[in-house]
């Protein structure tokens, strides 16, 4: 078993980048095996049954559900690449590799942004509006072609990290078992971590914990988006100064950093008015108006993070040689 664990950490920088390379090329396939659908399944199943009760009763049902769907993720994970090792480790090799392109999102990420670029670059808002809804919990029936930019850009922003940047952090840290803890995690937040009367006692621990999964990732997003904004020739020396003055004032601990310096790197103001369920909320803002939001923003911005997630690779590969 030794042994095995040795050959599994030798392995794991090429497991990461081989799995980082998957991601760039195939994006997510809709008819390949993907475990974090499985995890969504039972995800789906189990609040069906755990979120009934007192309140005290679903809050205690939601942290017991975090706790075993996190907690089996990772098992079963380590289960399944330390068995393949066990066959052989070139075998392990391809499982971790494999698992762990099933946890990022680059280029799935970047699509999602093109799938509202393409109807807005033809005057198409009706569609573009629709194709954000996708995306996004807010209403989005209405929206100006600004809004529809804001959103769309709001979303690859804070996504650069949940999506590209932590699974890889994770990944690189300990390899295909906690990138699939961390998706347990995500998964658990996008499902039911939502404010409302369903959800605001049985979520409660599944979005505090993503809060704290993300926390570090988050902080690392803002150098290598500074740096990434640097090699596209963008204003880093306002994009840090839009980050210091505005981070803080995001609703989400985590959620402010990523989308402080995009807005600063692409002069342009995120957050404002949001409507929700008919219901209307208000975001601080973030960065400054240097020209109104316009499609060629989103173009702007899937460069920025096609860019920051190659350049998050590096110390990803870093970190997995360390370990």
């Amino acid at each position: 078993m030794t042994e095995t664990l040795k050959l599994f950490s030798a392995a794991l920088p090429i497991a990461v980048l081989v799995g980082f390379l998957l991601d760039q090329i195939l994006g997510d396939p809709r008819s390949w095996p993907h475990p974090v659908v499985g995890i969504g399944n039972i995800i789906a199943f189990s609040e069906r049954h755990l979120n009934q009760g007192s309140p005290e009763a679903r809050r205690r049902n939601g942290v017991l559900l975090t706790f075993l769907v996190v907690g089996g993720s990772y098992l079963l994970t380590w289960a399944v690449v330390w068995g393949a090792n066990k066959l052989h480790p070139i075998f392990g090799l391809g499982i971790s590799a494999y698992l762990i392109f099933t946890t990022l999102a680059g280029k799935s990420l970047l699509d999602a942004g093109q799938s509202v670029l393409a109807p807005l670059k033809q005057r198409d808002l009706s569609a573009a509006r629709q194709r954000l809804s996708w995306l996004v919990s807010r209403d989005t029936e209405n929206l100006s072609e600004g809004e529809i930019v804001r959103g769309t850009v709001e979303t690859l922003a804070e996504n650069f990290v949940d999506g590209i940047l932590s699974p890889l952090f994770y990944a690189a840290l300990g390899g295909a078992p906690l990138a699939m803890a961390f998706k347990a995690v995500s998964t658990l937040d996008s499902m039911v971590g939502y404010r409302n009367e369903r959800y605001e006692e049985f979520g409660w621990f599944s979005a505090r914990t993503d809060d704290w999964a993300n926390y570090v990732p988050a902080r690392l997003s803002v150098p290598i988006l500074l740096l990434a904004g640097w090699l596209r020739g963008m204003s880093v020396r306002h994009a840090y100064r839009m980050w210091k003055r505005d981070a803080s004032g995001h609703p989400s601990p985590n959620g402010g950093n990523p989308e402080s310096v995009v807005a600063g790197l692409l002069g342009i103001q995120l957050g404002g008015i949001n409507i929700y369920h008919g219901q209307t909320h208000h975001r601080a803002e973030m960065g400054e108006i240097l020209h109104p939001l316009n499609a060629l923003d989103i173009v702007h911005c899937r460069h920025l993070v096609q860019t920051a997630t190659w350049v998050s690779l590096v110390p990803a590969i870093m970190l997995a040689y360390l370990t």
